[in-house]
């Protein structure tokens, strides 16, 4: 216990002393905020809950545990936005008398103990005071929302370990579809589902305070404790001692000989394919980028769940991941090797230019997934064309101007022995632009002009920024110039060793 506590006061020390620290409270706050108003939604959702589910053949109760596997799906997903893989800079402590296996049983007890984990009991705590209390008392009310604490549990290590295996392998993205798929066929195909009673029934021996299903659920937390450790441990022994490197292979093919006519800005376009594609912090966003792109045009081509509104979002969406992934961290990955890139004379301005060109020919992809929607009607033809133009102008300006104040290396390969810090402010606040500002400018021209008119000036808007792209990147060089020594600074300090 001396150990853990040690090692969490050691963890917050490294933070406060972190050169963003800083700059991440003022983001705090807004995530605080955030935090108190879903806290409430899920409070008034429990409520309803109870009320919309009373009057049947069955309890509310019953209903509502009968399809806590869609809770567990939901909560599994909203983890990869809101939990990060719970990693701590070990290399410190690697070379001192403890057991690593003892490291990782702490990122292990955090990531246990993470208050995300505690988030659904404001829906089942005043659910069950509404409906669990006139049949078990409040006994029955505790031992239900313990039992619903502990299947949390049992989520966030299993959402650990596909979260981590999928660090190594995108593939491992499988284990989840299959085994969510494998569980919505149960529920789904035949007509008396006894998953369904199954797991109604759990529930309902939650709330009688059963050992025995206590027991369980205890046993599979166990077992998922040790399987996360053993593949952690397998993972973080590679990386340390660098097993990997004697099996990269660099392909001919990775030259690149047709960017040679474009002279320097070829040549960083070059090395920023090379970047995404040989390291694995950057394959894995590639990795992410492209399954959830594939992912939401399909269901905007086969679909109509969403709605013309829910349509123009993730359309946005679909053409903005891309800048929010790559772009909102604008120069931090080359903080690994920036004093290279300041030794040749506007190497900095060739690099924007190069990574402006890049990612907005990249906005052709999703551009093209998005054809068999506008096939089918499900959207128009220029609903996505304003949205891709209005991407590649406006909000890759707005995500340019994040490289005159990014000053934090990100590690191109650690992740298990890499910390992983919050965004700044500013990235941050790009991350909730990239949604805002797109909309604030589409709706007052929507209720002024009409939706056609209102699309062609996204257009002219869009073409007027990339047209004149070479003088705002210009303006965004000559702006990291001038703070040139206060970033390189930055770039050393927050640099991995």
């Amino acid at each position: 216990m001396n150990l853990f506590l040690e090692l969490r006061r050691l963890g917050k020390l490294a933070k406060e002393r972190h050169p963003m620290y800083e700059r991440g409270r003022y983001a705090k706050m807004w995530i605080g905020l955030a935090a108190a108003f879903w806290i409430g939604y899920l409070v008034f959702i429990g409520i309803m809950f109870a009320f919309a589910f009373d009057g049947g053949s069955r309890e509310p109760y019953h209903i509502l545990n009968g399809g806590l596997v869609f809770i567990s799906a939901l909560d599994f997903i909203l983890r990869f936005s809101f939990q990060r893989t719970p990693t701590q800079e070990m290399k410190p402590y690697l070379l001192l008398p403890i057991r690593r296996k003892r490291l990782i049983d702490f990122l292990l007890v955090r990531s246990g103990l993470s208050g995300f984990n505690f988030v659904w009991l404001f829906l089942f705590v005043p659910f069950a005071i509404l409906t669990v209390t006139r049949f078990y008392g409040a006994g029955g009310v505790l031992a239900y929302c313990v039992g619903i604490w502990l299947l949390t549990l049992v989520n966030n290590y299993w959402y650990l370990l596909c979260r981590t295996l999928m660090g190594e392998r995108i593939w491992w993205v499988l284990l989840p579809v299959l085994v969510y798929g494998g569980v919505a066929a149960a529920l789904f195909l035949p007509d008396d589902s006894p998953l369904f009673e199954l797991s109604a029934g759990l529930g309902d021996e939650l709330m009688k305070g059963s050992p025995l299903a206590f027991a369980g659920v205890l046993l599979v937390i166990a077992l998922m404790w040790l399987l996360d450790r053993r593949v952690i441990w397998h993972l973080m022994y590679n990386e340390m001692n660098k097993t990997e490197d004697s099996t990269v292979r660099v392909k001919t093919l990775s030259e690149y000989k047709f960017l040679d006519r474009y002279g320097d800005v070829g040549e960083y376009v070059r090395l920023e394919l090379k970047l995404m594609l040989r390291n694995k912090m950057c394959r894995k966003a590639l990795f992410s980028i492209a399954c959830v792109v594939v992912m939401f045009s399909a269901i905007i081509a086969f679909t109509d769940i969403y709605g013309e509104a829910g349509n123009n979002f993730w359309i946005l969406y679909n053409y903005g991941i891309c800048g929010l992934l790559f772009l909102n961290t604008l120069m931090s990955y080359e903080g690994n090797y920036m004093d290279g890139l300041m030794s040749r004379r506007e190497s900095i301005y060739s690099l924007l230019c190069a990574k402006y060109r890049l990612y907005a020919v990249a906005l052709v992809v999703p551009f093209l997934l998005l054809l068999p929607a506008v096939i089918r009607g499900n959207i128009g033809l220029l609903q996505s064309l304003s949205w891709l133009l209005f991407t590649a102008g406006p909000m890759y300006f707005c995500f340019f101007q994040i490289a005159v104040y990014n000053n934090r290396t990100i590690p191109l390969n650690a992740k298990m022995t890499g910390r992983q810090d919050v965004g700044t402010s500013l990235q941050n606040l790009m991350g909730v632009a990239v949604f805002v500002l797109p909309f604030a400018v589409y709706l007052p021209l929507y209720a002024w002009l009409g939706d056609t008119a209102a699309r062609w000036v996204l257009v002219a808007l869009g073409l007027g920024f990339i047209l004149t792209s070479k003088l705002w990147i210009r303006n965004v060089y000559r702006r990291f110039m001038q703070r040139r020594y206060k970033n390189m600074e930055g770039f050393r300090d927050s640099r991995q060793r």
